[in-house]
C-alpha cells in the first residue's frame, strides 16, 4: 500500500483524528534540519539539569542535577531549603564560613536532592551517572561515591580542588562538560 495512501486511511471513518490538510507532504527536509540540532545524550541530560535548576531558591547559585541510568532519569535535584523549612529566597541566606569560604547552611545540595529524592521513592542508583550544572563540592562527592554513582559530568567549575582528589582516589570518573558542536 503507498506511504500516502495508508496515512489518509488512517482517518478514514473516525472521529478521533482529522486527516492530514495533504498526505502527499514531504517532512523529510524539516525532519533533517531537527536531526542537525539533536543533541548528544550528554547535551540533553545536561540541558535538563539546567532547566531544573530554575527551581533552586537560593539565590547564590542556582544548580540543578539529573541521575541517570541506561539513558533514563531517575532523579532530579535543586538547591534548596529541606522540606517545611523556608527559603532563602523569602528569608535569607544562612551563610557561615566553611574549609575557609562563605557557604550557605540553609540549602540542601542539588546532589544530594537527586540522592534523597532515589532513596525516597525506592530507586537504585547503583551504576548510574548524575549530570551537574556545577562540579560538586567535597560533601557531595562523598555521598555520590557511596550511592553508587560512577560517573559524574558537570557543566560549571566550583572551588573544592579536595573533591576532585577524593573523587580520583576513590576511582569515581569526573567529567567536564563540553557542549557538542554541531
Amino acid at each position: 500500500m503507498p506511504r500516502s495512501s495508508c496515512r489518509a486511511s488512517a482517518t478514514r471513518g473516525t472521529d478521533s483524528m482529522e486527516p492530514f490538510e495533504n498526505p502527499e507532504t514531504d517532512t523529510l527536509e524539516a525532519h533533517a534540519a531537527l536531526k542537525k540540532v539533536r543533541p548528544s545524550w550528554d547535551e540533553y541530560f545536561m540541558r535538563i539539569a539546567h532547566e531544573v535548576a530554575t527551581r533552586s531558591t537560593c539565590p547564590r547559585l542556582a544548580v540543578g542535577a539529573v541521575i541517570v541510568r541506561d539513558k533514563r532519569i531517575l532523579t532530579t535535584g535543586y538547591n534548596g531549603s529541606p522540606s517545611g523549612l523556608p527559603h532563602c529566597d523569602d528569608v535569607g541566606c544562612l551563610i557561615r564560613i566553611v574549609d575557609g569560604r562563605e557557604s550557605c547552611q540553609r540549602t540542601l545540595h542539588a546532589e544530594q536532592n537527586a540522592i534523597i529524592q532515589a532513596a525516597y521513592h525506592g530507586v537504585s542508583v547503583t551504576g548510574a551517572s548524575i549530570y551537574c550544572t556545577h562540579q560538586p563540592c567535597l560533601m557531595c562527592v562523598k555521598m555520590i561515591m557511596n550511592s553508587g554513582i560512577e560517573e559524574v559530568h558537570y557543566a560549571g567549575g566550583y572551588p573544592d580542588p579536595l573533591a576532585m582528589e577524593l573523587a580520583s582516589e576513590g576511582g569515581l570518573s569526573m567529567v567536564k562538560f563540553a557542549p557538542d558542536e554541531n
